[in-house]
């Protein structure tokens, strides 16, 4: 039975721990919802002042040359290689995750000349999908997007395949695939391998090299704490960016973007990936997340996810065991992502409850309760708070509250 003095005693021995000062954390709130966002680390703000006061403010344009401005996706780029296996010059931050799966769809599909299928599980993130049936529609000649059972990938990997793309970590349930063995078989059939790590940047160990993934998109703004909307980050391995284009062809992606060639020449390095002016207060938000990230131990931070997680899902079977909270996610902890989730037909308006108690979980539909752990900033003893507040929530219906049952735009 785990109790609440099981929990504070595994705080104090919590090499973590420090790092919850790090984060201007709003009082009396349980944030499990750092899987969709997260919250805002101390130093950004104070970042931010000094680069929009001084760097904008003072030294306006020459603040490109003078602060680096125009090294920001490449020198960000290398630090996120760091998080997610792979070498400097192979990553690069630009744009938003949906721009950047475009461009290495589009380049993966150029290097299967003859292969006209992007291969995908019917249940990836939808936004996923919509790039896809979206690049193809534009492509034409026959292109198409093949959506299969994920238990059904490997066989539906045939000489037809030019691409799979999967999602590493599902957003639904955090299911966590095995990278290496599945990039093994698009590989043997012939196929480029593309995988989305929206919910593993920052949550999960990824060694994109060790298994010789060729292409990989991210997002900044889940697990890497860089701000709503922060720049997203993609990968190319280096035995690609040679022969790699992307048809997103804009200046900032040129050779020499201020010889103002007449003709486009893609830079010869990851550089090419980029497209259009950098955002930089963006950026500089992502940057100082993904410094306070690099800060802490990734052996520490997988551990506690995973300790955190199984604790979460005992308690709601301890406390809430009766209430009909069906468990979505895979039992065993090494196989899913830096979240828990629970299956509920009140789903939406469980959550609606816990969040006016406090405790900030998120909904998927069509019944998923969704729970999302980063180490950085979250006590174990959340966790039983969080589940005590759950417990009151089934045990007096509050979820039954019409204020509950209105969906609102964002769920």
């Amino acid at each position: 039975m785990i109790t609440s003095e099981t929990l504070s005693a595994l705080d104090c021995e919590d090499p973590l721990a420090p790092f919850r000062d790090q984060f201007d954390l709003p009082e009396g709130i349980i944030y499990l919802d750092g899987n969709s966002l997260g919250p805002l680390p101390r130093r950004t703000l104070a970042r931010l002042i000094d680069v929009t006061r001084e760097e904008w403010g003072q030294s306006l344009i020459t603040s490109w040359n003078k602060h680096g401005w125009i090294d920001l996706p490449q020198r960000i780029g290398d630090k996120i290689a760091r998080v997610i296996g792979a070498t400097p010059g192979e990553v690069i931050a630009a744009d938003s995750t949906s721009v950047n799966l475009f461009k290495l769809l589009a380049a993966a599909c150029a290097l299967r000349p003859g292969r006209k299928v992007i291969l995908t599980e019917a249940g990836n993130f939808p936004t996923d999908i919509y790039i896809a049936e979206g690049l193809v529609s534009v492509l034409g000649d026959g292109y198409e997007v093949r959506t299969v059972d994920k238990e059904n990938i490997a066989t539906a990997i045939t000489d037809e395949v030019a691409v799979v793309m999967l999602t590493h970590v599902d957003y639904s349930t955090g299911e966590m695939l095995d990278m290496a063995p599945v990039t093994a078989m698009a590989h043997a059939a012939g196929a480029l391998m593309l995988w989305d790590l929206a919910h593993s940047a920052g949550a999960v160990p990824v060694d994109l090299n060790g298994a010789h993934a060729d292409f990989a998109v991210g997002c900044g703004y889940k697990y890497l704490n860089g701000g709503p909307g922060a720049p997203a980050f993609l990968f190319v391995a280096a035995r690609h960016q040679a022969d790699a284009r992307q048809p997103l062809s804009g200046w900032m992606g040129h050779a020499a973007p201020f010889d103002f060639e007449q003709r486009y020449r893609p830079a010869e390095d990851i550089t090419r990936y980029l497209a259009g002016t950098p955002a930089i207060l963006a950026l500089v938000a992502l940057e100082e997340g993904v410094d306070l990230y690099l800060e802490a131990d990734a052996e520490d931070l997988r551990r506690k996810s995973m300790l955190m997680t199984e604790c979460f899902a005992a308690l709601v079977a301890q406390e809430c065991g009766d209430h009909g909270l069906t468990l979505a996610s895979p039992a065993d902890a090494g196989m899913r992502g830096s979240q828990i989730c629970f299956r509920h037909e009140q789903g939406y308006a469980i959550i609606q409850a816990l969040i006016a108690r406090g405790v900030v979980g998120d909904f998927r539909t069509p019944d998923i309760l969704r729970f999302g752990f980063a180490p950085l900033y979250l006590r174990y003893q959340d966790m039983w708070n969080a589940v005590t507040h759950l417990r009151h929530v089934m045990d007096k219906r509050e979820w039954e509250s019409p204020e509950f049952q209105t969906k609102a735009a964002v769920t």
